[in-house]
């Protein structure tokens, strides 16, 4: 959709496709009770200032609408999609597919939440690398770490959403 249609979509048509970006209420309702948008900037504007100001708890809800590195989501939802091609970068090495499979464990029990990376664009090798390095982290080392993932992640699908 263009900007044009996403200013005047009605707010229960667009909450689905804003939640796929970014699963937290506050964010989405957010974005809508700013429109109109004069432009893709000040759309993008507003919503990476409300991306930098979740708390905690609404990371880890985000969190749960993100599947594993490695895996592959199923089924025809925005979401699944978006996953597929994001994630595309694994491949299909068995050996780089096991190790990425070993450190998403280690990091869930390590940290109680799935390893998070925009992984748009990266290899598996650099996934992989990156998932090894964040395994190093303490917690307050790797909390802002996650945000950031989830940032991009959410800018970029928000930019899908709304192909001006």
């Amino acid at each position: 959709m263009d900007l044009e249609e996403f200013n005047s979509t009605p707010a229960d048509r667009l909450r689905p496709a804003l939640a796929a970006c970014c699963d937290v209420p506050r964010w989405v309702d957010g974005i809508l009770a700013k429109r109109p948008y004069g432009d893709l900037a000040a759309l993008t504007a507003v919503a990476d200032q409300s991306l930098r100001e979740l708390d905690d708890n609404e990371v880890d809800r985000a969190l749960q609408a993100h599947p594993r590195i490695g895996d592959r989501p199923q089924g025809a939802s925005a979401e699944a999609s978006w996953s597929r091609k994001e994630q595309s970068g694994v491949g299909d090495d068995p050996e780089v597919r096991q190790a990425i499979a070993e450190g998403n464990r280690q990091y869930e029990e390590r940290f109680g939440r799935v390893f998070l990376i925009c992984a748009t664009g990266l290899s598996a090798q650099d996934m992989l690398a990156s998932l090894r390095e964040r395994l190093t982290h303490d917690d307050a080392t790797e909390a802002p770490v996650v945000h950031e993932e989830l940032r991009k992640i959410a800018l970029l699908r928000l930019a899908k959403v709304v192909d001006a």
